[in-house]
């Protein structure tokens, strides 16, 4: 199997405020039609999805409820001090102010208007 893209799709009720948050987070409209939009990093290698719930495309149909509970989109980045002060000034939902796991792993965490919940990951020196 030779995979040439990959793309994450989410059920949302508001996909024009996911793709708004996510364009804060350096994401752009790369398609879009009615019900659903579709956003990319120059960088992340990953295409995110919102779909508006309830689209009668959307298969199968017994799970077309919205996304989220007990997701993260996790993205890894080079500051996440610096990303973190970034997007809370826009007033974004504070899930998690930065802190660090013992195993190393500095994050943060943000949530869009539809409740997703966006992670941002530094790997630092675990700490002593």
């Amino acid at each position: 199997m030779n995979i040439t893209a990959t793309a994450i799709s989410l059920n949302v009720a508001d996909i024009g405020a996911s793709a708004a948050f996510a364009a804060e987070l350096g994401f752009a409209e790369a398609m879009s039609a009615d019900g659903f939009v579709s956003v990319e990093h120059p960088t992340a290698g990953v295409n995110v999805i919102f779909l508006r719930t309830g689209l009668s495309s959307f298969k199968p149909a017994e799970i077309a409820g919205p996304a989220g509970q007990g997701m993260l989109l996790a993205f890894v980045v080079d500051d996440v001090d610096a990303e973190f002060a970034r997007i809370a000034g826009t007033g974004a939902r504070v899930v998690t102010p930065p802190e660090t796991e013992p195993w190393g792993e500095r994050y943060c965490q943000f949530a869009d208007p539809n409740g997703l919940v966006w992670q941002l990951v530094q790997w630092v020196s675990p700490p002593e």
